[in-house]
């Protein structure tokens, strides 16, 4: 695992995670691009669409699997879970779009308590 870091559930957290991204994995990683742009979307959802948003616990945590980075963003989960919004010219709801393009594989798990939506990205160039 190369870490985890608890945000608070405001808009701040988003720039946090992304610096926390490039910390863990380093300037060279080859997939640290996708990986921060990724961490980015799904932790603004967690702000915004979750019962964690307005200062609530999101954790973001990072592990290494083999040819793999896997990542786990965990909220308080909220009324709807997250979907895919195919509108192109709606307003948002196009982060898991974002997700679902550059992730080799991503899900979410969803309890009474928490919801996690994670992902995994190539760790080596294609």
């Amino acid at each position: 695992m190369l870490g985890a870091i608890e945000l608070k559930g405001d808009p701040e957290s988003a720039k946090a995670a992304r610096i926390f991204v490039a910390e863990k994995l380093g300037p060279a990683h080859p997939a640290l691009d996708d990986v921060a742009l990724l961490v980015s979307e799904v932790v603004t959802n967690s702000v915004v669409h979750s019962d964690s948003q307005n200062g609530g616990k999101i954790t973001l945590a990072l592990a290494v699997c083999p040819g793999l980075i896997h990542v786990d963003v965990v909220d308080a989960g909220g009324a709807e879970a997250p979907q895919i919004r195919d509108d192109d010219f709606g307003e948002g709801g196009r982060g898991l779009r974002i997700v679902r393009t550059l992730a080799h594989r991503w899900g979410v798990h969803q309890d009474d308590t928490y919801r996690t939506v994670w992902f995994q990205v190539r760790a080596v160039s294609v």
